[in-house]
C-alpha cells in the first residue's frame, strides 16, 4: 500500500472489522473482481478482498478460540454450548460440513452439537 493510503484513518478503522471477517486490506489499484473497493470524501483509499466462504469458518474458530484463549475442545460443556449458539448465529451450520468442523474443533460428537442445536432451537441443518 502507498505511504498515504496506508497512514489514512479511515483504513486503521476498518481493519479491525477486516479481521475479524478474515478479510484481507489491499490497494484500490490491486482490486479485482470480488473485491470491495471503500471510499472516503470521493477517494478510493482501500479495497476488500473477502474471505473464501469456505475459508470463514475456519476463521471463526480461530477467532473463537482466541477469545476462549485455549483450544475449543478444551472448554466447559456450557461454554461450548455458547459457542455453539454463537456459531449459529453467524450462518456456520449451513456451510457444508459445518456440523463435523465445529464437532472436531470442540471434540465433540455430531450427535452432541445437533443435540446443542436442538436444545437452543436452532436449526442444525448441514
Amino acid at each position: 500500500m502507498t505511504g498515504e493510503a496506508a497512514a489514512h484513518p479511515f483504513r486503521a478503522a476498518v481493519a479491525p472489522l477486516v479481521d475479524a471477517m478474515g478479510g484481507e486490506l489491499i490497494d484500490p489499484e490491486r482490486a479485482e473482481d470480488g473485491d470491495v473497493v471503500l471510499s472516503w470524501e470521493g477517494r478510493e483509499v482501500v479495497a476488500v478482498r473477502l474471505p473464501r466462504l469456505s475459508a470463514s469458518l475456519g476463521h471463526m474458530l480461530a477467532d473463537l478460540e482466541r477469545r476462549h484463549g485455549r483450544p475449543l475442545a478444551e472448554l466447559d460443556r456450557r461454554t461450548k454450548q455458547s459457542v455453539v449458539r454463537a456459531l449459529e448465529e453467524r450462518g456456520a451450520f449451513s456451510l457444508r460440513h459445518g456440523v463435523e468442523t465445529v464437532a472436531a474443533a470442540l471434540g465433540v460428537s455430531r450427535f452432541t452439537i445437533y443435540n446443542y442445536l436442538n436444545r437452543d432451537g436452532g436449526s442444525g441443518s448441514s
